[in-house]
């Protein structure tokens, strides 16, 4: 009986770690139907798809470029999610980071290049810390929902990127032109990130898998990630045992907002060289700080396993858009088809979590059936004299 409950519950955990990959297969699968109702030829699409993105050295490197600002975000969601808090608020931390950033970078031109570029990107990731930990604050002591406000401090960020990038912080150049381009003036060269040439892959990406090892390490081999987890899993608990339960939700909102804040600095030095929005968050982000969410559940929400689902779903960007290229397919199937890569992750996730609470449950009743058993009186075997 009990050899059984563990082959069934073996088997149960392949299941959830292969969710996500069979939910992005099977969102391919209605993405190839919708392929087919345009007469492309699925095979055809998806073959471009895979030649964007890893088609060759120049293709992987926008690939991974493209995963960084991701694997930044996820590894803060990662934190923020094992503290059962939610984080939405990805894009306006990813802003005020890399406003911060280009601030330092603009102002303090006659330091040495990589104390700029060092000191830039610490301010984004403190600047993205304090935008997480306002939601975080309002929610540990004032119980107010984090999703609704880290929503609006989205808002709240792309209002204050639109005034400062078409006032205060514009490019003196374009301040005399009539289009007046929402944009800061450009990096000094010696204040950009260094790049593997020929391609654009930059330093950022070995920055980002490094501190995904490092919050690993954080969460699982440290005191101070064993009270957020146990915060995530029980607060009524972990209150009884000592922890102060509202310092470790502030905590794993404000370190969430740090790295989607060090996601935007690393974005400008490391690939635009200046702050460029087209009015909206998207504009600047690239829908970063939202995809960087989707890219944690496909990673079961594990900083290590987030490395390899940051790499596919920058793929999947990339990809993309080669995809819309070589077979003429509208734009609007390239998104939709993002779309649905991420309903299908988050719900996928959604029932890992349902199949974990009715195996619990399961789990529970057999052990009360088999205890029944041994300790019935007719179930023993009385010793020999």
């Amino acid at each position: 009986m009990i050899r059984k409950l563990l082959q069934a519950e073996s088997v149960s955990r392949i299941v959830d770690a292969l969710l996500p990959v069979l939910a992005t297969l099977a969102a391919l699968g209605v993405g190839g139907v919708m392929l087919l109702l345009l007469r492309v030829n699925p095979i055809e699409a998806y073959a471009a798809l895979w030649d964007g993105a890893f088609g060759s050295s120049n293709a992987f490197a926008e690939t991974l470029v493209k995963a960084t600002p991701l694997l930044l975000v996820a590894i803060g969601i990662c934190i923020s999610f094992r503290g059962d808090v939610i984080n939405i608020g990805g894009e306006g931390q990813m802003i005020v980071g890399a406003i911060l950033a280009t601030w330092v970078g603009l102002t303090l031109t006659e330091m040495p290049g990589w104390a700029t570029i060092t000191l830039s990107l610490l301010t984004g990731f403190v600047g993205g810390a304090i935008w997480g930990g306002i939601p975080g604050y309002l929610k540990a002591y004032f119980n107010v929902n984090e999703i609704l406000s880290t929503v609006m401090m989205n808002a709240i960020a792309v209002q204050l990127m639109n005034f400062l990038l078409r006032g205060p912080m514009i490019d003196p150049s374009q301040a005399q032109l009539a289009s007046k381009i929402p944009q800061t003036a450009r990096l000094l060269e010696i204040f950009r990130l260094p790049r593997f040439v020929p391609t654009r892959l930059h330093l950022g990406a070995l920055i980002a898998v490094v501190l995904a090892i490092l919050v690993y390490i954080l969460l699982w081999r440290t005191t101070l990630g064993y009270r957020i987890r146990a915060v995530g899993q029980n607060p009524r608990a972990s209150r009884y045992a000592g922890i102060k339960v509202p310092r470790y939700v502030v905590v794993a909102l404000l370190l969430s907002g740090a790295f989607a804040g060090l996601a935007g600095a690393i974005q400008v030095f490391g690939v635009n060289y200046r702050m460029i929005t087209d009015g909206s968050a998207s504009g600047f982000t690239g829908s970063a700080g939202f995809n960087g969410i989707v890219a944690a559940l496909f990673g079961q929400l594990h900083p290590l396993w987030s490395i390899p689902a940051s790499i596919l779903f920058g793929a999947l960007l990339v990809g993309a858009n080669n995809m819309q290229r070589a077979v003429q397919v509208p734009s609007a199937l390239v998104i939709g088809l993002n779309g649905l890569v991420v309903v299908f992750v988050v719900s996928s996730e959604l029932w890992r979590r349902l199949r974990q609470r009715r195996r619990l449950v399961s789990e529970g009743a057999d052990s009360e059936t088999v205890g029944g058993r041994d300790d019935h009186p007719a179930s023993r075997t009385e010793a020999a004299p």
